[in-house]
Order: structure tokens, then C-alpha cells, then sequence
């Protein structure tokens, strides 16, 4: 639904206050995008794993700091599922800058799409 013209001026002239008041914070929130956002908190959760599994490797006769390692890989990954679903098939195209065809997907079906070539019978 689109913004009416007085919420329009209003939303207008917060903007010119927020460039006056505090032009660093403008230009940032400008420049980052969900899928920036996104993408660099599924970096951070995926090291954070990461680490987790290490501590819980570590620590394997420790039990509690080896449940503190899994807690960490548990909310890691709860983290990295939230912005997973954030970004979208379409963001990821985006981030990527690739087609729908294109990247992991594209590569893995051409990889499957060649081996049953290969293997199919002369009278299929």
C-alpha cells in the first residue's frame, strides 16, 4: 500500500533531520541493506558454530563446558536459520549476483544431469 502524501512529507522531513543530526548514521543505514545485513550475520553465526563444535570437541570430559559448546552451536544455528529465511532465493540471487541457474544449484544438477547421461541405457 503506498504512503499518502502528508505520510510522505512526514517521513521527508525525518529523513532531513536524521542527514542534519547525525550524518554518519545516514549514510550508513543507507548503504546497508537486509541482505547485507543478512549475509554478514550468517558469516558471524557460521565462525560461531565453528567454535562451538570446537569447544564442545575440546571439552568432551568436561560436561558442562561441552553443553556450553553446544548451546553456542544450537543458537548459531538458530541465528543462521532466522537470516537464512530473511534472504530469500531472490536475495541470495542478488548477493551472488547470479541467475536462478546459475551457482551451487546449477552446478550440482548439471553434475547429477551428466552422470544419468552417462549411465542410461541405450534403449531408454
Amino acid at each position: 500500500m503506498p504512503l499518502s502524501e502528508d505520510e510522505q512529507r512526514i517521513l521527508s522531513e525525518i529523513e532531513q533531520q536524521l542527514h542534519e543530526t547525525d550524518p554518519e548514521l545516514a549514510h550508513q543505514v543507507s548503504k546497508t541493506t537486509l541482505y547485507k545485513h543478512a549475509s554478514r550475520s550468517i558469516k558471524w553465526s557460521i565462525v560461531g558454530f565453528l567454535l562451538g563444535f570446537v569447544l564442545l570437541i575440546l571439552t568432551v570430559s568436561e560436561t558442562l563446558l561441552a553443553l556450553v559448546g553446544f548451546g553456542i552451536m544450537l543458537a548459531c544455528l538458530f541465528i543462521l536459520e532466522r537470516n537464512v529465511r530473511k534472504l530469500g532465493k531472490a536475495g541470495f540471487a542478488e548477493l551472488t549476483g547470479s541467475s536462478p541457474g546459475s551457482g551451487v544449484r546449477g552446478t550440482v544438477g548439471n553434475v547429477g544431469k551428466r552422470w544419468r547421461e552417462r549411465w542410461r541405457r541405450d534403449g531408454d
